[in-house]
């Protein structure tokens, strides 16, 4: 037992005096949570909008207030001709364009034609700026309607209220989206990427054999190695927990121990793959390379993180469901923006199990296969 830990402070010690790795292990994890966090953003802010109007009543006025009012828009010109907007367009000066009918202020009770011109270069931002914009003048227009305290007996009959209500993300921040998907993907890279590179870097040098020839078992010596990033990846694992809540605010809704064990099954998945790239290959170039290809494209692509599954064609759903990542995102996503209870993720948390037992196994194997 003396031995093995001597060979885990080792490996610890070889870590830390490499800055570069520590660079790797530490601050990518940082960066990476708060680039998803912050810069990669799917909301809808500070939208250039042009209002067309041609009767600048009280009520036209209230309307471009409120479109103006919030942090989504800002009203950056308002113009009396649909042609002027299109030169706008035209010269970047607006996303978005509202065109109030004539005599907006008569249109209270009635279907206003309201109509609202967005640039669709890019469609899915042109779809959500539509669907902001459109809340925002429904919104508006009824409190138009409450001013003109009809009696009862005169509101329209039949009238039914159409209220829309978003569950767990109601501000419909990015970051709820993003974390769970990053926390995937850094823990995937520190685990799989690095071990599989250390170990192999080891074969490469020649040192692999005189760490095998020593008294402990060679199995023992894999372990040693793997333990250091195990540790590490709890480090980071806390980081992102910490940096999710105080400065992306985003809240672990469930159970946070259920959170951390699930987190520490995928930590055992990711170790188990980058042990089995680490026997399957004999340098550092082909682990960077087989972990590239084989961990981090289909990982940031086909996991959920940035595109749905669900969207995308079945054969590649199909071959998601091999990828440990896609698993784990959807199992945090409940724990930690749903706030389910473990049993509703139990079946994913199983997935995982079977993928570690299996992983484990093959690299057991290989290794063996290897030294004799």
């Amino acid at each position: 037992m003396k031995q093995f830990l001597a060979f885990v402070r080792k490996e610890f010690l070889h870590i830390l005096r490499d800055r570069r790795t520590i660079l790797i292990l530490i601050g990518m994890p940082i960066v990476q949570i708060i680039l998803f966090g912050f810069a990669i953003s799917t909301e809808v802010k500070d939208v250039k909008t042009v209002v067309v109007t041609h009767s600048p009543d009280a009520d036209t006025r209230y309307v471009i207030d409120r479109i103006d009012a919030g942090e989504y828009f800002t009203v950056t010109h308002v113009v009396h001709d649909i042609r002027e907007a299109d030169r706008l367009f035209r010269r970047n000066e607006a996303d978005l364009a509202v065109v109030l009918p004539d005599n907006f202020q008569r249109h209270r009770t009635e279907a206003a034609g309201i109509q609202i011109v967005a640039d669709a270069t890019d469609p899915n931002l042109a779809i959500m700026r539509t669907m902001y914009v459109n809340n925002v003048l429904a919104s508006a227009r009824m409190e138009l309607q409450k001013t003109l305290a009809q009696p009862a007996a005169a509101a329209p009959q039949g009238h039914v209220r159409i209220e829309a209500k978003l569950l767990y993300n109601p501000q419909m921040r990015s970051a709820y989206n993003f974390v769970p998907g990053v926390m995937g993907l850094i823990l995937m890279l520190i685990c799989a990427i690095m071990t599989s590179v250390s170990i192999v870097r080891e074969k490469e040098t020649g040192t692999m054999e005189l760490l095998l020839v020593s008294p402990i078992r060679p199995m023992l010596v894999i372990v040693s190695k793997v333990v250091p990033y195990f540790t590490l990846s709890i480090l980071n694992l806390t980081t992102i927990l910490l940096l999710s809540v105080f400065v992306l605010d985003v809240p672990v809704a469930g159970n946070l121990m259920a959170l951390v064990g699930v987190s520490l099954l995928y930590i055992l998945v990711s170790l188990s793959l980058g042990l089995l790239i680490s026997t399957l290959t004999t340098t550092q170039v082909a682990a960077m390379l087989a972990s590239g290809l084989v961990l981090m494209i289909p990982t940031i692509v086909i996991s959920g993180l940035i595109f749905p599954i669900e969207s995308m064609p079945w054969p590649l759903q199909a071959f998601s469901c091999i990828i440990p990542a896609r698993w784990y995102i959807e199992i945090v996503r409940r724990l930690m923006i749903e706030g389910v209870p473990f049993a509703y993720v139990w079946k994913e948390a199983l997935v995982l199990v079977a993928m570690a037992v299996l992983l484990i196994g093959i690299a057991t194997r290989k290794f063996k296969n290897r030294l004799d």
